[in-house]
């Protein structure tokens, strides 16, 4: 199989919506089940490269070739295998430096083992430890949210320069002076709770008030956050790859995932880079 690894920055909140409403909130995220982090389903990052090809899916098309085609007399499979999007890093309000990028040794060894590109000295923490850099710590402990962590050392370097590398996006440059690593505990609950929650009306024209059965509460996936998605094809099928990440180049690398395009959620800056042999 040949790989490569999608990296998606958020640009604005993503809402890819679960469907299903749980507590206080009406339209709450796609989440993984066992540890509740944020993800982006393969099939949503699959329709909406599919929708980059305006030739559509016709015979002999690159569209039909690459993702596929449900035509009841003519189906088959596309030669792209796309993963879900897979959150690498995380932003929260921070005492110091604005925000901080948390992640988390589960998260990591994830990372190191989908990209090929090994990490050197993950650390074990527990319970309010973290890794942190210079720029979100006062002292020795880190302020994010309401909650105080006491820092072992600053992330190693090979973490460092390793997240910095996939991701040419302006502001994530600043990973180096912003990351975070905590726990896979605290890492669950801070991506469970610190997710932004907002309220959603449309108004009457008539009566100048909220519509009957119009108001809604939606989470969403903070901007800044970063994810992965492997994407990978036979090794006879290498062109499909490059047909893809020339098409992305077209569009500025930016694409839109998730709900209420019209309004400015799910605008990402994606690029493909190179899958490492370990």
């Amino acid at each position: 199989m040949k790989k490569m690894l999608m990296t998606i920055f958020a640009r604005t909140p993503i809402h890819v919506g679960a469907g299903n409403s749980v507590g206080a909130i009406d339209s709450p995220i796609m989440r993984e089940r066992h540890t509740r982090i944020p993800l982006l389903p393969g099939s949503s990052i699959k329709g909406v490269l599919a929708d980059l090809w305006e030739d559509g899916r016709g015979e002999d098309s690159d569209g039909r070739k690459l993702f596929g085609s449900d035509d009841p007399k003519n189906a088959r499979a596309g030669r792209l295998l796309i993963g879900e999007g897979r959150l690498v890093a995380f932003p929260v309000r921070s005492s110091k430096g604005s925000f901080a990028w948390l992640t988390c040794p589960l998260v990591l060894h994830r990372f190191a083992r989908d990209s090929g590109r090994p990490c050197e000295e993950i650390p074990e923490l527990e319970g309010m430890e973290c890794e942190a850099c210079n720029n979100v710590t006062n002292e020795q402990n880190v302020i994010l949210e309401e909650y105080l962590l006491k820092r072992k050392k600053i992330p190693d370097e090979s973490i460092l320069s390793g997240l910095k590398e996939i991701c040419s996006d302006p502001v994530w440059s600043a990973i180096e002076e912003k990351l975070v690593i905590v726990s896979d505990e605290l890492f669950s609950y801070f991506v469970e709770n610190t997710c932004e929650v907002v309220t959603r009306i449309r108004i009457d024209g008539d009566t100048g008030t909220v519509a009957q059965g119009a108001l809604f509460n939606q989470e969403q996936v903070p901007s800044e956050s970063l994810f992965y998605s492997v994407i990978a094809v036979k090794e006879e099928d290498e062109e499909c790859l490059e047909k893809l990440k020339t098409r992305l180049q077209e569009t500025g690398n930016i694409i839109q995932i998730g709900g209420d395009e019209t309004i400015g959620l799910g605008f990402c800056s994606v690029e493909l880079i190179p899958y490492k042999e370990m």
